[in-house]
């Protein structure tokens, strides 16, 4: 398959960054999108809502369903994934991007922040996924892509921020134990993370501001992996914890200036990028900090 035309996509967090860019990369092939997020009113830091991203993705040349959810509720899910099914008829691709975020360590992490990010990264990939897979077992080419990392279990990752680390694994988790459950039923089940900061409204907000985003990628190198990923054959192409321009690279991309927002300024890496087995493509690597950041 070389294009999602007719495809139908359920997407969490699809208001904006990088849920938006996988979003209407796949509308630019006419591809249905159902867009599951809270956003319904513009919020007072971050552009975007579920329903101007249905007019950005419209206007890219796909169909777009905006869907008020709460991944935490099982019942707004349920109605959700029930919403999709009447209006485009099935449900091909299941995309977990919605995350949550707080950097902290255990000291300084109130139980209520991690039982959110909890309950939306760890619990809301694993409610989700649950209530597409049975309309995902009906599509030709299913897959369930999560934006999650590696699971490198280096101390490094978990010392600064224990909750959040616990509740990002918890959905790369996912990914591992849902590949080998789907694969007889021809669900791809695959992870996708970025080796770099990645440019958006949010990273620019939490996390440092425009020195953060010049020192980052666009979401278009994302929202291009997310693509090749989603057009392989489903019965071959599962439990692969991708990191985005290593997946490229392999798949023929060589140009990487292109995702950069400003070539004067090194790229930030981004946290669980194992320091084996994802080597970075010729040339990367001197555009970076030795030290770095984070994106989602």
């Amino acid at each position: 398959m070389t294009n999602l035309k007719g495809k139908t996509l359920f997407i969490t967090g699809a208001s904006r960054g990088i849920g938006l860019a996988i979003a209407k990369r796949a509308a630019k092939d006419g591809a249905n999108i159902a867009i599951a997020a809270k956003t319904a009113q513009p919020h007072k830091h971050l552009p975007g809502t579920i329903y101007t991203a249905a007019e950005e993705i419209e206007a890219a040349g796909g169909k777009a369903l905006p869907l008020i959810v709460d991944i935490r509720s099982e019942e707004l899910v349920d109605e959700a994934v029930a919403k999709t099914v009447d209006t485009f008829g099935g449900i091909d691709i299941c995309i977990n991007n919605a995350s949550a975020i707080s950097l902290t360590g255990t000291l300084d992490t109130p139980v209520k922040r991690w039982d959110l990010m909890h309950q939306i990264n760890s619990r809301g990939t694993f409610l989700v996924t649950q209530k597409c897979a049975p309309h995902l077992k009906k599509s030709e080419n299913p897959h369930m892509l999560t934006l999650s990392p590696p699971l490198d279990m280096s101390p490094k990752w978990f010392a600064p921020h224990v909750a959040y680390t616990m509740a990002k694994y918890g959905m790369s988790i996912c990914v591992l134990g849902m590949a080998e459950e789907f694969r007889q039923d021809g669900i791809a089940c695959n992870a996708l993370w970025p080796r770099t900061a990645i440019a958006t409204a949010a990273v620019e907000f939490a996390l440092g501001g425009d020195a953060m985003i010049k020192g980052s990628r666009t979401v278009d190198i994302l929202s291009d992996a997310a693509h090749m990923i989603l057009t392989k054959p489903s019965r071959e192409f599962t439990g692969k914890f991708i990191i985005d321009d290593t997946f490229l690279y392999e798949n023929g991309v060589t140009d990487f200036e292109q995702y950069r927002v400003d070539a004067s300024r090194k790229l930030f890496p981004d946290f669980f990028v194992p320091t084996e087995g994802y080597p970075a493509p010729p040339g990367v690597s001197e555009t970076m900090h030795l030290e770095g950041s984070m994106t989602n």
